[in-house]
């Protein structure tokens, strides 16, 4: 559901309530706007309001330093998906996620896992990768910020493995001639050596783009195929293993951020750890649940063939060339933080069927 509510710090709120008085008055009243294109149904919004917003307004009232006033606008009404940074950047929002995916011209560093797919159906071994090459890389969060307007706190999360449904079964790459499948951006270059036709979308758009035959599927996820019925519109799952997509995490204006004490800069961030866990939490608790739910609904899973997916890695044009160029052309620490995340995976017991560092 669309939303924009207002809400206050819940420990502050209930003192007041009660008559009382907190342990120091606070010295400062915050107005913040937190706000996301995609709407609550999502894991990654769910928790902002459930886990991000009470466990910050809790870290604030230890204090006592800073009392928040929050405005949140979720599902688009305020901002439009992808242009969360650019809307950090005008002012217009003070927090807000930064999602390589929807934003590739400010946050495309975000999207090392997309260039690299096929790789492990671990979200949170993902993720745990993806932050630690974006940590590691010493000034990079800094220079980030400098370039965008917008600064990364954590609270990174990855996507639950990538698959493909469809109207009708894929079994093989011959299956996927002509067949229109939509995707987000950079997931469209995993279809190369196919012969599949990628159509650009969200899960905004894929229910009714293949309810009206603008494309016959789309590359998603189970746990987000489940809130939107897709098995209805495409029933078939199909089990290509794209694997998890690390999508970034939350963010704060750097104009804002730099007006924050050290003691509320560490709130944030504690805050950012805590919505992470949740919603890992729940994306594990959930994977079964969408499972069962499609196949009672009358989706059903389709193995594709291994042989055949060892050919499709091995043909398809690296997806992370241009990425990487792109990302150079940033003047961006790249090769670095690809060397630095397949390092960790392989730390981890995970090695990528292909070398996509020396292709």
């Amino acid at each position: 559901m669309k939303t924009i509510r207002h809400s206050m710090s819940l420990l502050a709120a209930s003192a007041v309530l009660a008559g009382g008085a907190l342990p120091a008055l606070a010295q400062e009243k915050l107005n913040l706007t937190i706000a996301t294109g995609h709407p609550a149904v999502f894991l990654w919004v769910k928790h902002i309001g459930e886990t991000f917003i009470p466990t910050l307004n809790e870290e604030l009232a230890k204090t006592g330093e800073v009392e928040v006033e929050w405005t949140e606008a979720y599902g688009g009404t305020l901002v439009k998906l992808g242009a969360e940074a650019q809307s950090m950047q005008d002012g217009l929002i003070d927090v807000g996620q930064a999602m390589g995916v929807f934003d590739p011209a400010n946050m495309g560093i975000l999207n090392m896992t997309y260039a690299m797919p096929f790789g492990p159906v671990d979200a949170k071994l993902v993720t745990e990768a993806a932050e630690h090459a974006l940590m590691s890389s010493e000034g990079f969060i800094d220079q980030l910020a400098d370039a965008t307007g917008v600064v990364y706190i954590g609270g990174g999360i990855a996507i639950d493995g990538y698959n493909i449904a469809t109207t009708m079964p894929l079994k093989t790459r011959a299956d996927m001639a002509g067949v229109k499948i939509s995707g987000a951006g950079p997931n469209l270059s995993w279809l190369d050596g196919t012969d599949a036709v990628g159509v650009q979308g969200s899960y905004v758009s894929f229910y009714n783009d293949i309810k009206t035959g603008v494309s016959d599927g789309a590359i998603g996820w189970i746990t987000a195929n489940a809130p939107a019925k897709l098995w209805e519109v495409a029933p078939y799952y199909n089990a290509v293993e794209f694997g998890a997509m690390y999508v970034g995490g939350l963010a704060v204006s750097q104009d804002r951020w730099e007006s924050f004490s050290d003691a509320t800069k560490d709130a944030f961030r504690v805050a950012a750890d805590a919505y992470q866990e949740a919603y890992f939490a729940e994306q594990s608790a959930r994977i079964e649940g969408a499972t069962q739910a499609m196949l009672d609904g009358g989706g059903e899973i389709v193995e594709f063939d291994p042989a055949e997916r060892k050919a499709w890695i091995e043909e398809m044009a690296n997806p992370a060339t241009a990425w990487a160029e792109a990302a150079r052309a940033r003047g961006e620490p790249v090769d670095d933080i690809l060397a630095a995340y397949v390092a960790y995976l392989a730390d981890a017991g995970f090695t990528f069927q292909r070398n996509y560092l020396e292709d």
